[in-house]
């Protein structure tokens, strides 16, 4: 009985000493993985007491920026394109990069939406170009969903043979319904002060709406089409001010990385090994974000030793 009672003491003192340590983890990531990262951090602090997530979210370019241009430090950074980590942070920021999910270009609408009995994959485009038709997207400097809207744009126009339509649909609202991040637009959307918005197939799925999936000629999900989607582009801001570079099309590819910068290294190491294990890939996939498995790297032989075994090496994409 005597050591039953010790036993317990000691466990007791174990997990008091654990909850006394209270350690706040920083994680930067783009709006479209706020769900599944709320889900992964929720597993995570359960699994490590006295530890708390404290996330960020906003456009990837934006995220990237907070650490490149403002200094500041984040111990886990989620983008929602791994070529904004590989064009502004690597190798001066961080050393590696790891794409661990995917997804795909959508439309969502709601039951109030101007013409939502008669929306298809055949006809969206008309629709959006009614007068009374209003719809929404992210700011491509500061979000990869923005930027990728305007190359589902540019696809369009080659998928249906319509010339003029990429400008169009970029020209017809101006910048009144851009936000800097898709989900900044969920909000109009569901208030009915737009009809539609370009946004993840994850994000509408999240939220209930009403989801358009378009052509994979179109929609930027489909490796296999690489090459179609490479012959798209746009101009958006660079590392310093007035510098602009290009960014090319191609399939949707979500990454994470931990900054140099980070202050908990080794808990950064363990959020990033629990997204990418058998259950972080459950979460992703019932969030609609389909894993990469198994993760992949090009930059193998930088990745911490206990993140090797849940990556691959991997070629440029």
């Amino acid at each position: 009985m005597a050591g039953l009672v010790l036993m317990a003491s000691c466990q007791r003192t174990t997990v008091d000493k654990q909850a006394a340590v209270s350690t706040e983890l920083t994680i930067f990531h783009a709006g479209s993985l706020s769900v599944p990262f709320r889900e992964v951090s929720a597993l995570f602090e359960q699994r490590h007491l006295g530890v708390t997530v404290k996330p960020e979210a906003a456009g990837s370019r934006d995220c990237a920026r907070k650490i490149s241009d403002l200094g500041r430090s984040c111990d886990v950074f989620g983008s929602a394109d791994y070529k904004v980590v590989e064009n502004l942070l690597l190798p001066e920021h961080v050393d590696f990069n790891i794409r661990f999910a995917t997804n795909e270009m959508v439309i969502v609408y709601t039951g109030k939406s101007n013409r939502a009995d008669e929306i298809s994959p055949s006809n969206w485009y008309e629709i959006l170009l009614d007068d009374d038709v209003i719809f929404g997207r992210s700011d491509p400097n500061s979000d990869p969903c923005g930027y990728r809207a305007a190359m589902v744009f540019q696809l369009a126009e080659k998928q249906y043979g319509v010339p003029g339509l990429a400008t169009g649909l970029t020209q017809k609202h101006g910048d009144r319904y851009i936000r800097p991040k898709e989900t900044d637009l969920l909000a109009l959307l569901e208030a009915g002060e737009i009809d539609y918005l370009f946004i993840y197939r994850s994000v509408g799925q999240q939220h209930g709406l009403n989801i358009l999936r378009l052509p994979d000629e179109i929609n930027l999900r489909s490796r296999a089409l690489a090459d179609l989607y490479s012959s798209t582009t746009v101009a958006v801001t660079g590392q310093r001010p007035g510098e602009f570079i290009t960014r090319t099309g191609g399939p949707i590819v979500y990454s994470v990385t931990i900054p140099n910068s980070a202050q908990n290294q080794k808990l950064a190491e363990a959020y990033v090994a629990l997204l990418l294990s058998v259950e972080g890939q459950a979460i992703m996939s019932k969030c609609g974000q389909e894993p990469i498995v198994p993760a992949q790297t090009v930059q193998y032989d930088q990745v911490p030793s206990r993140l090797q075994s849940l990556c691959t090496q991997a070629g440029a994409l």
